[in-house]
């Protein structure tokens, strides 16, 4: 297996190398695959900018009235990035991996992980403050994830200058809750085995602190969607805050893949959408539906949009959608419950989730169908 993996290595450095001598070297027109990537088009553009892959390399600080800018119009995003990069710290702790989080501009603004920093390449991209945009740096992760605005996986030679070919590095863009883009993060190695894999994991951090922005939107209303089938609670819902009249704060990325008129709102340049502009139905049925059924539960609402598709749904109040919480719900989120409670309200939500059917409930949870009758009592099960 390390074999494959290795010859499998070997041959995608050859590749890279071949595509950079036709392209940077000899200038050749870009075909094929290449011609479509997005690695040629950041080439293309530093080649148009001027710069040369032979060059140095100049990893520089911005200013120091640059950096006070950025601290303060960036405090948001480092107060929600902040709990993603320590779960991404201890991730990646064994993969000689590190987090870099950056703003709009690709300055530097937090880092996490195992810094090496005697070594001056882990050094040089790991400081607040320094410009690791493409005008600075480059064709790397971070600059393409800032202007492709999707996750991409970037290996040695596919770095523009060849001074950069020691790292690999995944990078995600950030978007904030009125749907633009924030910053980006990326987690980068050095001299260290390919794992594109990082580019999943990279890209849920990401969701996870655009999430984390949303829920800092001031609401009075918290929607939180999926859809049918999907269970409800955790970090792949999709978010919609809401004010006391219906009118949309803030949406996570999800709910704009989810609601295409949170998205058409964006792109016609709209500063307000109402919630009965995404769903097909009147607003105070959302804030109707808010609180929890008598197992402490998100009472569950069918959801209509306008094409005519159907999500599923939950609503929470101010208080139960606190940026605060967890993610998710569920009967962990209280402070006072006793175990038998928590137990209880986990069984009963297996219970809701597979529509009143008990054997298919007990058997996800692996429990018996007596053992879900007798934990619930006489409750009744729907």
């Amino acid at each position: 297996m390390l074999q494959t993996l290795s010859r499998f290595s070997e041959q995608r450095l050859r590749q890279i190398e071949s595509a950079r001598q036709a392209v940077l070297s000899e200038r050749q027109p870009l075909t094929g695959e290449l011609a479509q990537s997005w690695i040629a088009r950041s080439w293309q553009r530093c080649l148009t900018n001027g710069q040369q892959p032979h060059q140095a390399v100049s990893f520089d600080m911005v200013s120091a009235q640059a950096l006070r800018r950025s601290e303060e119009s960036n405090h948001t995003l480092l107060s929600a990035a902040r709990p993603a990069l320590a779960k991404l710290g201890r991730a990646i702790a064994e993969t000689r991996y590190f987090a870099i989080l950056t703003n709009l501009e690709g300055v530097v603004v937090d880092v996490n992980g195992p810094i090496d920093r005697g070594d001056p390449r882990a050094h040089a991209i790991a400081r607040v403050g320094i410009d690791l945009s493409e005008r600075s740096v480059g064709t790397t992760a971070i600059s393409a994830a800032l202007k492709e605005l999707h996750p991409v996986w970037l290996h040695r030679g596919e770095h523009f200058y060849a001074g950069n070919a020691a790292y690999s590095c995944a990078g995600a863009p950030l978007f904030g809750p009125d749907g633009h883009c924030v910053g980006m993060l990326d987690l980068t190695g050095i001299d260290t085995q390919e794992r594109p894999e990082l580019k999943h994991l990279v890209s849920q951090s990401a969701r996870s602190i655009g999430n984390a922005l949303t829920l800092e939107r001031p609401h009075q209303l918290l929607v939180r969607l999926n859809w049918p089938g999907r269970a409800l609670g955790d970090e792949t819902d999709g978010l919609v805050c809401l004010d006391s009249d219906g009118w949309v704060t803030g949406a996570n990325q999800t709910a704009r893949e989810m609601v295409a008129q949170l998205n058409e709102a964006k792109l016609a340049g709209n500063s307000r959408t109402h919630s009965s502009d995404l769903f097909a139905m009147p607003f105070e049925m959302l804030f109707d539906a808010a609180g929890r059924d008598a197992y402490g539960q998100p009472a569950p609402l069918d959801v209509p949009l306008w094409s005519g598709l159907r999500l599923n749904a939950v609503t929470l109040n101010k208080s139960q959608s606190s940026p605060g919480m967890p993610s998710h719900w569920g009967a962990l989120g209280g402070d006072h419950q006793s175990l038998r409670d928590v137990e209880t309200a986990l069984i009963h939500k297996a219970v809701v989730q597979a529509k009143g059917n008990v054997m298919q409930a007990a058997r996800e949870l692996g429990i018996s169908r007596a053992t879900v009758y007798r934990k619930l009592g006489s409750k009744k099960l729907n």
